[in-house]
């Protein structure tokens, strides 16, 4: 293996890291309606467990109300169950047509814990971006020991990936400040 496709190969696991992060953020509860929340309820339809935006319609008509409109009326008590297991701290009501969900204001206790959750979720990110650099120059102090490059070309493979690093651990810290100050936003 090249040194150019050992950097390229950390830059890849980099990117995967730091989408997997921006999931992880996306879940977390703002004082904002988001249907990201319902991202990983299940409904029982038909026999089979089907994401929740595979039967229904999701809007965000209000900042702290998610309206869920299933294509099939006789999808609602299932939709009902759903969200009532996926265990959201949310209290679905329906009318017979539409499945609504309130969000009720953060209290400003319940704001810092979020906070915290969110920096441990960074935190194990940029460890998760660090260990994906360390494997990274272990790899190339392979190839340079076994005489397939150069003691310059080593330098600037690492130089490559620590720039790499720095850049994803930025854009780490960059959606943890964005998403702090949403969830601090009253």
């Amino acid at each position: 293996m090249s040194h150019e496709k050992v950097v390229q190969d950390s830059k890849k696991s980099m990117e995967k890291g730091l989408h997997n992060f921006q999931e992880e953020m996306a879940k977390i509860r703002t004082g904002r309606a988001s249907v990201s929340l319902l991202d990983d309820v299940r409904v029982e339809y038909y026999g089979s467990q089907v994401p929740l935006n595979q039967v229904a319609t999701l809007s965000t008509p209000e900042s702290r109300l998610i309206v869920i409109a299933p294509w099939d009326k006789s999808a609602i008590s299932a939709i009902m169950k759903a969200i009532q297991k996926a265990d959201l701290g949310l209290q679905p009501v329906d009318d017979g047509k539409v499945v609504r969900l309130s969000l009720p204001p953060l209290t400003e206790e319940r704001r810092k814990d979020i906070v915290k959750m969110a920096k441990k979720i960074a935190e194990e990110s940029r460890v998760a971006i660090r260990n994906v650099r360390r494997d990274g120059n272990e790899h190339l102090k392979k190839i340079q020991k076994s005489g397939d490059m150069s003691e310059d070309d080593l330098r600037r493979s690492e130089h490559s990936i620590q720039e790499l690093t720095d850049d994803f651990i930025k854009k780490v810290d960059e959606s943890l400040q964005k998403k702090e100050k949403e969830i601090m936003e009253i």
